[in-house]
């Protein structure tokens, strides 16, 4: 008769234990975004980026990121690529040392043995005075110099307003979701490249920019153009200043606008100080 309180309170602690083992608020395992002060070290290339894009979103010079990456002249990324963000001076200094000293193994590898001299027996006077007179008598023509075609470095020399419409926001360089202006429009209005330059970036990539056209000037200098309704280019389409390359809109944005960037070395600058001043 003893033992079966005991028996009883042992059923009672057991059933407590097997409910908490089984209780419905354990807590969800989940992969939460790094907070916004974490800087993002390594960028996985998705589809539809570029490596302009890619630049763009990291306030990174598009040369020192290829650069620190291994990546050629043509700038050409692939999806899944990995691609560092951080140290890329550090990284560029590494693959230089690295390239140079495959240059000089290969060099070392392909350069020929060298073969002795032999002396040549120098001809009569009569000979060499016969060679010189056919020399005169056929005349080589001259070669024709390539064109060679100089990357500019340097600013376009003039800018043009991108839309017709009124500036609603200026540039703020220690506000860091203002980066460049915002034009104030209807809804249609034409979107004009600033500059002539090439399209490097047509689409909708880059959270909080919207339909977003990035052209490339010179080495130095891009534009952005942000929260389109509609795009008129292609990534790779040469652009001519003021032609039309999209529609006033307002994709992710709260009303519709142009919100307009000029970047210098990958650095944002104020549009205001390139654009000729309204009457």
């Amino acid at each position: 008769m003893k033992i079966r309180p005991c028996l009883f309170i042992i059923c009672i602690v057991l059933c407590a234990l097997y409910g908490c083992s089984h209780s419905s608020t354990a807590a969800p395992v989940e992969s939460f975004a790094p907070p916004p002060s974490t800087k993002v070290r390594v960028h996985r290339v998705q589809p539809g980026d570029t490596l302009y894009s890619i630049a763009w979103r990291y306030n990174l010079e598009y040369r020192k990121l290829a650069q620190a990456n291994g990546i050629g002249d043509t700038y050409r990324i692939y999806p899944g690529q990995q691609l560092f963000l951080t140290d890329l001076e550090r990284r560029i200094e590494r693959y230089t040392s690295i390239q140079k000293k495959r240059q000089k193994l290969e060099t070392t590898r392909t350069s020929p043995t060298p073969t002795p001299k032999v002396k040549s027996k120098a001809k009569p006077p009569t000979e060499v005075a016969k060679v010189k007179s056919s020399e005169r008598l056929i005349k080589k023509p001259k070669e024709r110099k390539k064109p060679t075609t100089v990357k500019s470095s340097k600013s376009p020399s003039t800018w043009v307003w991108p839309t017709k419409g009124y500036v609603g926001q200026r540039f703020n360089s220690n506000k860091g979701l203002n980066k460049g202006i915002d034009l104030f429009g209807k809804l249609g209005d034409s979107v004009r490249a600033s500059a002539a330059g090439d399209v490097v970036y047509a689409g909708h990539g880059l959270r909080g920019y919207g339909l977003l056209v990035i052209v490339k000037h010179s080495e130095k200098f891009l534009s952005a153009y942000a929260h389109n309704n509609k795009i008129l280019v292609s990534e790779g389409d040469a652009v001519i200043q003021g032609q039309k390359i999209a529609e006033l809109g307002s994709t992710d944005a709260d009303r519709v606008k142009l919100h307009f960037e000029i970047r210098r070395d990958g650095k944002p600058v104020d549009p205001l100080k390139y654009l000729p001043s309204k009457k």
